[in-house]
Parts: structure tokens; sequence; C-alpha cells
């Protein structure tokens, strides 16, 4: 049994040798796609940290009436708190908040003195909200102006930010369906080709496959070999994948951070490279063998 597996995988490397125009497109075609899969996670990781990054500077801001006790504000800020949509909740005085302004138009000649000649401070106390993800914020505005203490309430303003939030989820959402669009034409593609590769190989091998027959080779030993060349295929490509990948990301990689502050793409490559070589080796030998098995069913009748 062993003796008759070296033979088949040896059969698959001398039949992936001997076509080797046909081999170098088929490894050409998978190294794209698989590339391509590579760089969508990739850049999955740098879309998701800049989604975390602005979503961090997302929230919503809840202004209380003038004459809101703050016993009162604190039992909507408790409230709120519970809802399992909020990630961190802030309450912001009125004083606090005119501290916080002061500070920073301080060198604003013209804004502190129109604020000297109101002679009172004219902001509102808050609560300021954060949700675990920007689609949350209209489940959290809608519990707020549903809420038994709602009459203190003076304004959310959820519906000035409502267009920034969804485009926030929109961007998201769109990023993950190209990125599947792209990766599935491409493996159709390399599917396509690498099929095309094994049909011209039964082709070429036509008359070995006849005499196999005559002298009642089994359906495995004649198959094997078309399977192993597609697997071996996948897996050159994958090994080259990986090669490429790690390159460009270690001199990519600083460049980025320039514009991505924080984001290093190389240490993220690195700590996450057993997802990431174990996926171009499996996408590799998958397309390989899955492309072999067709054209076996559809030109080798055995």
């Amino acid at each position: 049994m062993f003796t008759a597996f070296k033979r088949v995988i040896k059969s698959g490397w001398q039949s992936f040798r001997r076509n080797g125009g046909l081999s170098v497109a088929t490894v050409f075609i998978m190294l794209m796609v698989i590339f391509l899969i590579t760089s969508l996670y990739l850049l999955g990781g740098v879309t998701q940290f800049l989604i975390a990054d602005l979503e961090e500077k997302v929230d919503i801001s809840v202004y209380f009436k003038e004459d809101s006790s703050e016993s009162n504000i604190l039992k909507v800020k408790d409230e709120v708190a519970k809802i399992p949509e909020v990630k961190e909740i802030e309450y912001i005085s009125k004083e606090e908040i005119l501290d916080r302004f002061s500070q920073r138009y301080k060198d604003n000649q013209l804004l502190m003195e129109s604020l000297q000649e109101l002679g009172m401070n004219p902001f509102l106390p808050s609560l300021n909200i954060k949700a675990w993800q920007a689609s949350q914020y209209g489940s959290v505005a809608n519990f707020l102006e549903n809420n038994s203490l709602k009459n203190i309430i003076e304004k959310v303003d959820y519906h000035e930010r409502k267009p920034i939030i969804e485009k926030l989820s929109q961007i998201t959402s769109n990023v993950n369906r190209v990125g599947l669009i792209f990766s599935i034409t491409l493996a159709i593609v390399a599917v396509l080709v690498a099929f095309n590769t094994i049909r011209l190989a039964i082709y070429n091998l036509r008359e070995e496959i006849s005499i196999m027959r005559l002298v009642g080779a089994s359906n495995w030993f004649i198959r094997g070999p078309f399977i192993i060349q597609g697997a071996i295929a996948g897996l050159v490509s994958a090994v080259i994948s990986s090669l490429i990948v790690f390159a460009v990301c270690y001199f990519l990689s600083p460049k980025l951070e320039i514009v991505i502050p924080g984001f290093h793409l190389f240490n993220y490559l690195i700590s996450n490279y057993l997802i990431v070589i174990l996926g171009q080796f499996a996408i590799g030998v998958i397309l390989g063998v899955f492309s072999s098995v067709i054209a076996i069913r559809r030109y080798l009748q055995v």
C-alpha cells in the first residue's frame, strides 16, 4: 500500500514537471488567488483597526435641562449603564464642561471675552456615551427617548451624528462584501485554469492510461497522480505566496505606520502567522485537489 502511494506521488510530480508551461500558469493563477485572499485578510486587520479607532472617537451625548438635579441625572446614568450595548458612560457636570471649554479655547480671546460677557455658565450637564459598535447607538438613543426620566432630558445628539455613525457601519459592510466577491471570482478562475491543466494532462497521457487499464491498474492508481499534481500546484503556490506576503509586509510596514499611527502590519502578520500560513496552504491544496477531481470526473471515466 505504501509503495503504491509512493508511486502515485512520484507519478504526480513527474506529470507536474512534464507539463511545465501549464503547471507554471496554474501556479501563477493560484498564487494570485492565495495572495489576494491573504491580502484581504490583512486589509481586514487594517480596516478593523481604523474602524475601532473611529469608533473610539464616535459617541453620543445626552444633555439635561438646566434645573435637572444631579441625583436624577445619575439615575439615568445608572439605567443606561445597564444596557448591554453601552461600553462606557461618563457624567460631566456644568462646571467640568466649562473648565474643559476654557482650557481648550484659552488662546481664543474672542471666545473667552464672549463667555465673560454672558456672566453665567451657558453649558448643560451631560452624559457622554460610547457603545461597543457604531450600529448600537440607535438602540441607546431609543432607550433614552423612552426612559421614565426623559422629561429632564434636553437633547440627545444621536440624530445629528447619525449620518457619521451610519457611514461607518456602511464602510465596514462594503469592505467585507467587496473582499468576498474578489476572492470568489479569483477562486473560480483558479479552478478553471487548474481544471484545464489536468484535462490536458489526461489527454497527453491517454495512451499510458489505456495501458494501465489493460494491465488491471486500480482506479485510485490511475486517478491519484492527477490529484497529486493539483495538490502540488497548490502547495507550490502557497509557499511562493507566503514568501511574497512576508517580504511585502516587512518592507511596507514602516511606510504604512506613518499613514496609520499605531498599526504595524508586519507585527500583525507575525501575531497571526499560524492562521495566515495554514490558510494559504489550505486554500492552495483545496483549489488544486478540487479542480483535479472535477477534471477527472469529467474526462477520465474509470
